[in-house]
């Protein structure tokens, strides 16, 4: 069966935005038209290297109906919630939480040695009918993610879901979604496989790529051929950046001069 390209539907810059009692963060997506990238509903850079514009954190707040996922780079999240749950995401650590039927909880990030607070949190809706569920947490450790390194050079960690013969450590999520911490060396050009029926979006953290569209208008063509094939390819995106997919099967990504 032929492979079809994933068409790049839009690419647009995280928003600066403040959350909890003073956190500054940047906002790829969250409230806005709901159903584009349904069933997630928030995505949230809490990349911060000021501990003043951090420290004071998430106090207690409710959540209900939602799962959030919350992926700690640098530093660390000490987490507490209305039913005496309680511990520490350290770096590179997951936590997955069914708010379920309903849950008070704050979360509290403090820097490493150099203050920074590096890490994203993810928001995923309910399905009616799981909304009323039992509050439930996953937390694991940066330990128990598995890690599988191409012979190329690509690094992914997969965090949920199945990716290339591995499976991620968090389970039973509603949305049965893929997440996935994908690193690509510099230069290289890499395609990914991905359900065709899935919504898919990528955000761009550290380095740059250039994702190819399937629609060649507003393309940029690339100055050196890739096997033999010159492809139309977008301007490079950047630190802190979404981009958001149309249906197909493969996603191609052609990495900066940094990866």
């Amino acid at each position: 069966a032929n492979m079809s390209l994933r068409p790049t539907l839009e690419t647009r810059k995280a928003q600066p935005t403040m959350e909890g009692a003073g956190v500054h963060l940047h906002r790829a997506f969250g409230f806005q038209d709901p159903s584009e990238l349904d069933p997630f509903l928030l995505f949230d850079d809490f990349r911060n290297d000021v501990p003043a514009h951090f420290e004071k954190g998430f106090p207690w707040h409710p959540h209900r109906g939602i799962e959030t996922i919350t992926y700690v780079l640098d530093g660390t999240v000490e987490h507490s919630d209305s039913l005496g749950n309680s511990g520490t995401l350290g770096a590179g650590s997951v936590q997955w939480m069914t708010a379920g039927s309903g849950i008070l909880h704050q979360e509290m990030p403090h820097g490493n040695a150099r203050g920074q607070m590096h890490g994203f949190q993810l928001w995923g809706n309910l399905p009616a009918a799981q909304k009323m569920t039992a509050p439930r947490y996953q937390d694991i450790s940066g330990a128990d993610i598995p890690v599988v390194t191409d012979d190329d050079g690509t690094v992914v960690k997969v965090i949920t879901g199945d990716f290339w013969g591995v499976s991620g450590p968090v389970d039973g999520i509603a949305a049965d979604p893929q997440y996935l911490d994908i690193a690509v060396p510099a230069g290289l050009k890499k395609t990914f496989r991905i359900d065709t029926y899935r919504r898919a979006f990528a955000y761009v953290f550290e380095g740059a790529g250039a994702f190819a569209d399937a629609s060649a208008p507003g393309g940029v063509l690339l100055e050196k051929e890739v096997a033999g094939q010159e492809l139309n390819i977008r301007d490079l995106s950047g630190d802190r950046t979404l981009i958001r997919f149309g249906t197909g099967d493969e996603v191609t990504v052609q990495a900066g001069p940094e990866g």
